[in-house]
């Protein structure tokens, strides 16, 4: 029994700095999941449910947003890797620069950037009026309020949370396996390619998970972007609710949001410590 006090005592400030966190937790995330799920079975049955996923029009916006956010994680995986492994073996100083330029858009809100990206990308923005005086088309690309503009806008934000999760694995890397291999016979990129980046395989997991759940939830940037041509969840719940003034069904779609970004996550986190060989 004194021994049981003792560590209760023993452990007893780092409980109580625990309990606050949690209490934070319960009050902003699962007291508001808690109100959406009693909304989406409001009546005592799953109408809504049922609406949400067999209707024809969530179907398509649900496959639309999976196919945007897919896009998104491969143009962030395929930008962020080069750019990760450059701050990987940069020196500190231009490490520091590079930072500095990858962590700039998040000191300027999400709505700013978005509208910044409305004056580029319209047909008479910055970057339509650069293509036409250089004579490289002869009319306007249509780059706003479609599914390009989206996918512009969501991967200048999404970018940063791809590089740091491969950046730092990649730190973590010994680079004598690579001077081994080398050794061994292989070529630098050979050893590259069948050394390094399969060690580096977590982080580029992590980092597209990330990224890809994120992107199923976005809002703001398809809103505006997409000027309403280019429907994501986001958005329709949104709409459901301001519109429609539906909040069971607005409900019942953002808890199958939510299953699905949990379902993806855990699954891609069971193949990340599954016993996977690369090759």
């Amino acid at each position: 029994m004194s021994a049981g006090l003792l560590g209760l005592r023993r452990d007893g400030p780092a409980i109580a700095m625990g309990t606050v966190p949690l209490l934070f937790l319960l009050l902003l995330f699962v007291y508001p999941v808690a109100r959406l799920l009693s909304f989406s079975v409001e009546g005592g049955n799953f109408a809504h449910f049922e609406k949400a996923l067999t209707d024809g029009l969530y179907v398509q916006v649900f496959l639309e947003t999976l196919r945007i956010a897919l896009i998104v994680a491969a143009i962030c995986l395929v930008l962020g890797y080069p750019l990760a492994y450059g701050l990987a073996i940069a020196s500190p100083l231009w490490a520091t620069i590079g930072f500095a330029f990858l962590l700039l858009p998040f000191w300027t809100s999400v709505l700013v950037r978005t509208y910044a990206w409305m004056i580029l990308l319209g047909r008479n923005g910055l970057l339509n009026r650069t293509l036409l005086d250089l004579g490289i088309i002869d009319q306007p690309l249509a780059l706003l309020h479609n599914r390009t503009g989206v996918i512009i806008g969501m991967v200048h934000v999404l970018l940063p949370y791809m590089v740091f999760p491969i950046y730092s694995v990649m730190r973590r890397v010994d680079r004598q396996l690579l001077s081994a291999a080398e050794g061994l016979g292989a070529s630098p990129t050979q050893a590259f390619r069948r050394v390094f980046v399969p060690l580096t395989l977590p982080g580029v997991f992590a980092g597209a998970t990330l990224v890809f759940v994120i992107s199923l939830g976005f809002f703001i940037t398809p809103a505006l972007l997409g000027g309403g041509r280019v429907m994501m969840i986001g958005v329709q719940i949104e709409r459901l609710v301001r519109q429609f003034l539906d909040w069971g069904l607005a409900a019942a779609v953002a808890i199958i949001l939510l299953a699905a970004a949990l379902g993806i996550a855990a699954l891609l986190r069971r193949l990340l410590r599954g016993d996977l060989t690369w090759s």
